[in-house]
């Protein structure tokens, strides 16, 4: 095991609140679950996956203050929906506070809110895992995805961005660019 991840854990248990500490370290189990099933490397899934959240007990303004503080460049669309916001600052906090280095991980981090086009293995595989974590129960067609991310993980990655576009649609609520483009890119590379 890398020794880092004994470090975190107990960083991320003081850090957050109970019910998302189970969630990274549950998001973190299914990512490596995930990365045996595709060949993918076990420790930059793990790190990745309980990482991924380590920026998430700040509220929204909090998040726009610190990428501020620490010149992040923010879009238009970011300051409109800042609860994207903890993915990167989430990424400088493992680089910058934990140390993290590899940049595979940091994108990892960075990108499993939102998605993007032509996301990497492991990309995918942290996106993936924080949908359809085992105690996540709010999700669209989870007994589906469930089953999905294990069969075909282009197909799931496209499913949950209909998901969630769809989602956010029905709310009224903003919905990224990054998480469009991505839905469009799923969709026309995998599924048409």
């Amino acid at each position: 095991m890398d020794e880092r991840i004994l470090m975190f854990r107990s960083i991320l248990k003081e850090k957050l609140s109970a019910s998302r500490y189970e969630h990274v370290i549950s998001v973190s189990f299914l990512s490596m679950a995930l990365a045996m099933k595709y060949g993918c490397d076990l420790e930059k899934a793990e790190l990745a996956g309980l990482l991924h959240d380590c920026a998430k007990g700040d509220s929204d303004e909090e998040l726009l203050k610190k990428c501020k503080k620490q010149k992040l460049p923010l879009t238009e669309e970011e300051c409109k929906a800042p609860a994207v916001l903890h993915a990167k600052y989430g990424e400088w906090l493992a680089k910058h506070e934990y140390g993290v280095e590899e940049k595979d991980v940091l994108e990892a981090i960075r990108w499993h809110t939102t998605g993007k086009p032509e996301m990497s293995l492991l990309e995918k595989i942290v996106f993936t895992a924080d949908y359809i974590e085992p105690r996540r129960n709010n999700g669209v067609d989870l007994t589906f995805l469930r089953a999905l991310a294990f069969r075909d993980l282009n197909e799931c990655v496209y499913r949950i961005l209909e998901n969630t576009l769809e989602y956010l649609k029905r709310k009224g609520r903003f919905v990224d660019s990054c998480s469009r483009e991505a839905y469009l890119y799923y969709r026309d590379k995998f599924l048409i």
